[in-house]
């Protein structure tokens, strides 16, 4: 049997059940594993597992499936470590719904967790998933159980322009992402996001964070990728890689917005970040590249993250709250001219023209890292 694995999400890889449900797939048959989503690569590498999980494509969960089926896999199983069982299920609902008609998809959620569990999101797989469930030590829940408690519990509907969208699994005081920005944070445990004419207007059971989504501009909120609490809980110790930098130039790269893919980042000499959360979040990924980075952020931290860092030679300064855009822009058109990445000569001389740029607009800033 042609085996497709999608592993999705950090937890699952530094839980070390990632490689443990890949052995344990392979008594089945030839397994073929590609990453869903991107917030695991990091844990790809610091594990490294780069030769056993395909992270060279920046994919959805349902992308990577869909992808895998097409290659011509006989079943694929998607593995996750969800928050609570009722969070992992609630994705794995998602996911499929969101996959090509009919992929043989089984999900195994929580694996070592009293709660976790076995899902054959086809009704043809129930057999086989009943079988893994019980050499795994997991319970099988079925798939008709969890459609028929999320369309149950969502409080949201879709009329006009308006759409709402029920978050399952939330516990008070947490980041709410959206697309990788935080636009609120929780408050309770039944919190939904509501959009009109695609931008985010309300979050039921939570505070808003207008920034934030300013940030995310017009989305298509049943579509959009979801998260809650931190992005990585697991302290890992970081394994640096190695990278294919030109010794002769200095490629300089501006990044703006954390959902981007930073990985492309990789062979950049120092990477200007605008935000706290994009700061926080390109840093940690751009230490296991021995890339610097210099941040602009204004103190207005989500902690998104357990634990960054920081490769040598970076610098943050931190400015009043509301101005890290505004400066971010204008480095942007002055120095990048409008373009993403730029070559220098002297890093020091380039950091000293940022901060003579503040400077001019806001003399009231610190610099908090270098």
């Amino acid at each position: 049997m042609k085996i497709g694995v999608v592993v999705h999400g950090p937890e699952i890889v530094d839980s070390g059940y990632a490689l443990r449900i890949l052995e344990f797939m392979e008594d089945y048959g030839e397994v073929k594993a590609r990453l869903g989503g991107t917030m695991g690569r990091t844990a790809v590498i610091d594990s490294n597992l780069e030769g056993r999980i395909d992270i060279s494509q920046k994919l959805l969960p349902s992308q990577s499936i869909d992808l895998l089926s097409q290659d011509g896999q006989d079943i694929i199983v998607l593995i996750n470590y969800g928050k609570s069982s009722v969070t992992g299920q609630a994705f794995g609902y998602k996911v499929y719904s969101h996959c090509l008609p009919h992929i043989p998809l089984i999900q195994i959620e929580r694996p070592g967790e009293e709660d976790g569990s076995v899902v054959a999101w086809r009704a043809d797989l129930q057999e086989l998933a009943t079988e893994m469930a019980r050499k795994l030590g997991l319970k099988t829940v079925s798939a008709q159980k969890i459609r028929d408690s999320i369309e149950k519990s969502d409080p949201c509907w879709k009329e006009s322009q308006r759409i709402c969208r029920n978050i399952a699994g939330v516990s008070p005081d947490e980041n709410i992402f959206v697309n990788g920005i935080v636009v609120g944070r929780s408050t309770s445990h039944d919190v939904a996001l509501v959009a009109e004419n695609g931008v985010i207007t309300q979050l039921i059971g939570g505070e808003l964070k207008e920034h934030g989504v300013e940030k995310l501009g017009k989305v298509d909120l049943e579509r959009a990728i979801i998260k809650t609490g931190l992005l990585r809980k697991s302290r890992v110790k970081p394994r640096i890689l190695p990278s294919e930098k030109n010794g002769s130039k200095l490629m300089v790269s501006y990044l703006s917005h954390a959902a981007e893919d930073i990985y492309r980042l990789r062979n950049a000499d120092v990477v200007v970040t605008v935000g706290d959360d994009t700061t926080l979040v390109a840093a940690d990924i751009l230490y296991r590249f021995n890339v610097p980075i210099i941040g602009i952020t204004d103190g207005d931290l989500d902690k998104v993250v357990e634990e960054g860092f920081k490769a040598d030679g970076s610098m943050v300064v931190e400015l009043e709250s509301g101005w890290d855009d505004i400066i971010g822009e204008k480095i942007f058109l002055e120095l990048f001219k409008g373009s993403e990445t730029i070559e220098i000569v002297n890093m020091e001389n380039f950091k000293n023209k940022i901060l003579q740029i503040i400077k001019k607009i806001n003399p009231h800033y610190q610099v908090r890292y270098t």
